[in-house]
C-alpha cells in the first residue's frame, strides 16, 4: 500500500504539471489575442513554474530514509546561557517550520538551561519526507549578536549543534537483543501536577551496541518523559533506540559510498554550517552560499530556501 501511494504521488505531481504547462501554453495564445492580460499570463507561469520545482525538490528526496519521520536534537555548545538562549531560538525555528508545513511535533526530552533557553531538546517530526528535508540541517549553527546576557553590549558568538535521525517505523527490521539493555525508572520531575513528582513515569533505557564490524562494544543511553504514562515512555525511548540504530547503519553505507566517490564534495556532519547574524542582517549557509537577509523570517521558521538549495546542489550530486 505504502508503495502504491507512493507511485500514485508522482503520477498526481506530473498530471498537475503537465495541466499547469498546457494552461500556461493556452495563456499565452489568448494574451496574442488580447483575451487575456500580460498579467494573467505572468501569473499562469509562476504557478507552473512553482510546481515543476515543488516536483523536482521532490525527486531530490529518492533515498530509502528520506521519506520518513525524523527525530531532531538540539544541543547547546560552550558559553553558557547564551549558547543555551541560542538552543532555545533553533528550537523554535524548527518548531514554526513544522507548523508551517503541516508535520506533527512532538517534545520527547527536554534539559532546561541554568537561567535561561536549553541544554538540549530532542523532537519527533512526524510525517512525509520530514527526515528528507531535515537531514541538511546537520551540524553546528552559529549565532552572532549583541548578547542580552552582556552588560557591556558586546558582539558575542555562539554555538548550538543539530542532530537530524530517521525515525524509524514498524516496517524497518532492526535487530536488539533483550539481552543487551537494562531499563530504569525516574520521576519526571517539572511542573504538571503531584503524579509527575510522586510517581516515577520517566524511563531510561542502556542499550550495549556492539559494532558488527570492530566488535567494539559502547552504552547508548536515552532518556524520555514525554508521557505520564511509563508504558508509553518506554515504547518512545524503544523508538528512538531504533532509529538511532537505523541512523548508524546509514552513516556506515555513507561513509563506504564516500569511499567509493571520493571526488565529490565532502559534508562533515559535525562542520559549522550556517551563520546567522543579527547585527548585519544576514543568513548565510556556507555550503551552498545561499543567504537571506529576512533573520525574523529564517527564525519564525522560513528555512525552505536553505532546505532547496542543500538538497538541489548536494543531492544532484548522487544523481
Amino acid at each position: 500500500m505504502r508503495k502504491i501511494k507512493g507511485l500514485q504521488s508522482w503520477i498526481e505531481g506530473y498530471n498537475e504539471v503537465k495541466t499547469l504547462a498546457d494552461e500556461v501554453e493556452l495563456a499565452f495564445d489568448f494574451c496574442k489575442d488580447e483575451l487575456i492580460t500580460e498579467e494573467e499570463l505572468d501569473e499562469a507561469y509562476a504557478k507552473a513554474i512553482e510546481a515543476i520545482e515543488a516536483l523536482e525538490l521532490k525527486n531530490m528526496l529518492r533515498e530509502e530514509a528520506d521519506q520518513m519521520s525524523c527525530v531532531l536534537k538540539i544541543n547547546s555548545g560552550a558559553g553558557g546561557t547564551e549558547s543555551q538562549d541560542w538552543a532555545s531560538m533553533l528550537m523554535r525555528m524548527y518548531m514554526r517550520w513544522a507548523e508551517s508545513n503541516g508535520y506533527k511535533l512532538t517534545v520527547s526530552n527536554l534539559q532546561e538551561g541554568d537561567e535561561a533557553g536549553i541544554k538540549s531538546v530532542t523532537m519527533q517530526v512526524e510525517g512525509d519526507y520530514a527526515y528528507g528535508y531535515l537531514k541538511g540541517e546537520n551540524g553546528v549553527h552559529r549565532l552572532v549578536r549583541v548578547s542580552p546576557y552582556n552588560a557591556q553590549g558586546k558582539r558575542m558568538t555562539s554555538f548550538a549543534s543539530v542532530f537530524a535521525t530517521p525515525l524509524v517505523d514498524d516496517s524497518i527490521e532492526i535487530d536488539i537483543n533483550p539481552a543487551d539493555y537494562t531499563w530504569d525508572t525516574f520521576r519526571s520531575g517539572g511542573a504538571g501536577g503531584q503524579n509527575v513528582n510522586k510517581v516515577e513515569t520517566g524511563v531510561r533505557i542502556r542499550y550495549n551496541y556492539k559494532d558488527p564490524d570492530t566488535g567494539e562494544t559502547r552504552e547508548i543511553l536515552i532518556e524520555n518523559t514525554e508521557s505520564r504514562s511509563q508504558l508509553d515512555n518506554q515504547e518512545n525511548a524503544m523508538r528512538l533506540l531504533r532509529s538511532m540504530l537505523y541512523d548508524m547503519e546509514m552513516k556506515k553505507r555513507m561513509a563506504e559510498q564516500a569511499k567509493v566517490e571520493a571526488g565529490k564534495k565532502k559534508i562533515e556532519w559535525g562542520s559549522q554550517i550556517r551563520s546567522y547574524v543579527f547585527d548585519d542582517r544576514r543568513v548565510k549557509d556556507h555550503r551552498t552560499n545561499f543567504q537571506t537577509s529576512d533573520v525574523n523570517g529564517v527564525m519564525d521558521g522560513k528555512i525552505d530556501g536553505f532546505i532547496k538549495a542543500y538538497l538541489m546542489e548536494f543531492s544532484a550530486q548522487g544523481e
